[in-house]
């Protein structure tokens, strides 16, 4: 896999001592049993991959090189490049400026930009509409376009079923940057609606099923379908792909529920499905099937809490929150300052959209076992800094050099 050049500060000498290690190991990445590393009071368990992704490593290497490449010229980021907070600031500080938010919010006018201009196309990819009013401009955003490999696999996906008259449906979030630049893209081609969720795709299917007046349709669905959308004709024959963030097993229900509704509607057989549900595969990424698979490993580990660290804005990472909230104590965490002391933390609740401080997070017991995680926009370097931070509240056997050492040596 091709190599990319990822500045020094996002990488940590213990975890890339333990990737490699693992990777030595299980050069097929079957085994997703976590890494121990053994503290003495304090045990880690940490998932068999997390942290940077191809995409992302992509991204940065591209975003970095841009500004090296164009010294005295204004540089923007369309929007977040990945959703970490700490990457995006470290681009800031070199003087790159952000034409909109994560939502698609407008906070530097396109009609002042001019040709001299770089435009770095973030990770996500970007819309069809505003490629060309870019292009109208006269900036050339093929030159600078970090879009992530596996994004661009879901178009295509989406485009060579489209030529065979299939409607798409998109499991996403309809106001993330990835599933509003796929929607652009596929409804292109061809007619696209998108379902956040099983609910959303159930209350699609009884527009399938005819349960529901088509005239309610464009109400329920507003801003998730491509404009003439017909219920009527545009879902006699569907297929599914996904925010390649999302969750897999989600992603598999909706498409498997979606696949049943046409079979049964339509009295197919096996031999004639595809007339009706193309086979779109899975089009989640490799990573995020990787990081989800090894959370499911670290799971399988009895330990006292989880600790996930990633943005909060991150799609990926908040599915892997998901998984562990299921299981145990979890904290979502996007800095190890927000580790206040041994007693308290302050962490991300998902389900209330903010931050709240969690008192004696850590139990009163002679070891602690703590699984962590992080997402794939995640830099090494800040789950090291988690790591060190929860370690210097106990008296560690081991420092982290000294574990980092052991994983250097040979298998």
């Amino acid at each position: 896999m091709k190599q990319f050049n990822v500045p020094i500060i996002y990488r940590s000498p213990l975890i890339s001592a333990v990737k490699a290690r693992r990777k030595q190991l299980d050069k097929m990445k079957k085994d997703f049993s976590p890494t121990l590393l053994d503290f003495g009071p304090v045990r880690i368990y940490l998932a068999r991959h997390f942290g940077f992704c191809y995409g992302v490593e992509n991204a940065i290497d591209i975003a970095f090189r841009t500004i090296e490449e164009n010294p005295g010229k204004r540089i923007f980021l369309l929007s977040e490049m990945i959703h970490n907070q700490q990457v995006n600031a470290d681009l800031k500080e070199r003087g790159v400026q952000f034409l909109q938010d994560t939502y698609g919010k407008q906070l530097f006018p396109f009609d002042e930009l001019t040709k001299e201009d770089v435009v770095i196309i973030p990770a996500f990819g970007t819309t069809l509409d505003i490629e060309k009013k870019l292009n109208a401009i006269g900036i050339v955003t093929e030159k600078y376009n970090t879009t992530c490999p596996f994004v661009e696999k879901v178009w295509n996906r989406s485009e060579q079923i489209a030529k065979k008259e299939y409607t798409v449906v998109v499991h996403g979030k309809p106001r993330h940057e990835e599933t509003r630049a796929t929607f652009s893209h596929a409804s292109a081609h061809t007619p696209t609606v998108i379902v956040n969720d099983m609910a959303e795709a159930i209350e699609l299917s009884k527009y399938i099923t005819g349960e529901k007046n088509p005239e309610d349709f464009a109400a329920e669905f507003a801003g998730k379908c491509s404009a003439g959308f017909d219920v009527t004709s545009d879902l006699e024959r569907i297929g599914v792909v996904n925010q390649t963030t999302m969750l897999a097993s989600d992603t598999q229900a909706i498409a498997e529920f979606l696949k049943q509704v046409m079979i049964k509607k339509h009295n197919l057989t096996a031999a004639n499905t595809e007339e009706r549900f193309a086979d779109t595969r899975d089009t989640l990424c490799y990573a995020t099937n990787d990081n989800q698979s090894a959370v499911y490993g670290l799971l399988e580990t009895r330990a006292d809490l989880a600790i996930v660290v990633g943005g909060y804005n991150s799609s990926n990472t908040s599915h892997l929150v998901e998984l562990c909230e299921g299981k145990l104590p979890t904290y979502f965490i996007n800095a190890e300052e927000k580790i206040l002391s041994a007693s308290a933390i302050r962490h991300y609740n998902m389900h209330r959209k903010e931050e709240q401080v969690t008192e004696n997070f850590l139990p009163r017991k002679e070891t602690i076992d703590i699984l962590i995680t992080s997402g794939a926009s995640c830099p090494d370097a800040l789950v090291e800094e988690v790591i060190g931070k929860i370690v210097s509240f106990f008296p560690a056997q081991k420092s982290i050099e000294e574990l980092a050492g052991e994983f250097l040596q040979p298998a």
